[in-house]
């Protein structure tokens, strides 16, 4: 049958040969050329037809390999970009102001509550101290007499309350110089690492003026930006896991909770993640990369997305039956309803069992 086409074109094209040797005017040639070229189409299009009666339909392939699908789990995950965080990062400044006249603690070093990290200079407030305890020596000596007086009817009631109220202003002045005296004292206000100190022996420290950062990173959190169309995927103890790019390290974890707002601006909302981090190998600010699982269908049929065809009445995969002991390639219309992951899950069109066939393509 190849033969007799090959036979047909070479007869056709001799044809025309001869027809471009002869004295025909352009109009009777061009007519005659059409003519021949209406006539060959006919034939090739009738030879071809019966050469794909023989050898088999456009439906059908011989000798196709076939994949058995079964139902499976599907999970979808998106990944976004993280940043890792710690809740007890502090700014350490003293409460007084004075010069450093020591500075106990280096960088690295490793600091309890509450404490101390520096002295100011205290010798103008401990001299108002020493005046303030005179002060209160002679009040309460002065209202205990007058107390004495008082309990045995001798003197005035006046004499006697201003001898009381004496006393406990000096009292009361005496405990605010020894209350701006702790001041003078710069004491940790959390347990952790001193991770920077901000200023040296000698120099002014005062309330507005940072002193040293305190850090904790045994415990972690990473917050990242989620687009709002998640929202409803996204629930608090959904399990995750965290990559980090600068540490080649994965952590799994779970999503301890969402914000409340979403960004007007960038139109996401906030998810946290809290981390252990007893080896302090993950530092805070380090770029994470997260991964999120928005979509799970249980027991769904899916197929590489490659294999779904479509024409104009819809999609299709080539499914293999066999057939006389042969396996062929069948035309198979079918309903996705979630492509992703170069991945579809097919609804309708297919189940349990059925074969594919991809090596079969649309020329079949």
């Amino acid at each position: 049958m190849k033969n007799l086409i090959k036979n047909t074109i070479l007869t056709i094209l001799i044809m025309t040969a001869s027809a471009c040797g002869s004295s025909v005017d352009k109009p009777t040639e061009l007519a005659a050329y059409k003519k021949q070229m209406t006539e060959l189409k006919k034939k090739i299009s009738s030879l071809e037809n019966q050469l794909q009666a023989e050898e088999g339909t456009s439906a059908n392939v011989v000798n196709v390999t076939a994949d058995i699908i079964r139902p499976k789990t599907y999970d979808h995950y998106i990944e976004v970009t993280g940043k890792v965080k710690a809740d007890e990062n502090t700014i350490i400044s003293p409460e007084g102001a004075g010069k450093i006249t020591q500075l106990l603690v280096e960088e690295g070093d490793k600091v309890r509550k509450g404490q101390v990290l520096a002295y100011l200079n205290t010798d103008a407030i401990e001299s108002q101290i020493m005046q303030a305890k005179a002060g209160v020596e002679l009040a309460v000596t002065t209202y205990n007499r007058q107390k004495n007086l008082w309990d045995q009817h001798i003197g005035s009631e006046i004499e006697y309350l201003q001898a009381k109220s004496n006393k406990e202003s000096q009292e009361q002045n005496l405990k605010a110089l020894q209350a701006q005296l702790a001041m003078s004292t710069v004491k940790s206000q959390i347990e952790g690492i001193v991770d920077e100190v901000f200023q040296k022996k000698g120099e002014i420290a005062g309330p507005a003026i940072p002193f040293a950062r305190i850090v904790n990173i045994d415990d972690i959190y990473i917050n990242a930006e989620v687009g709002e169309s998640y929202l409803g995927q996204i629930n608090k103890g959904d399990t995750t896991t965290v990559y980090f790019p600068a540490l080649k390290k994965t952590v799994d974890a779970t999503i301890f909770r969402s914000s409340m707002i979403i960004n007007d601006i960038s139109r996401t909302f906030r998810v946290r993640i809290n981390l252990k981090n007893t080896d302090h190998v993950i530092k805070p600010n380090l770029i994470s990369v997260v991964k999120l699982k928005v979509y799970k269908a249980k027991d769904v049929l899916i197929v590489p997305s490659i294999l779904v065809k479509q024409d104009f009445k819809g999609e299709f995969i080539f499914i293999a039956e066999v057939k006389d002991g042969k396996t062929w390639a069948k035309k198979q219309y079918v309903q996705s309803v979630f492509n992703s992951d170069n991945k579809s899950i097919i609804k309708e069109g297919l189940k349990d069992g059925d074969a594919l066939s991809p090596k079969a393509t649309t020329k079949l």
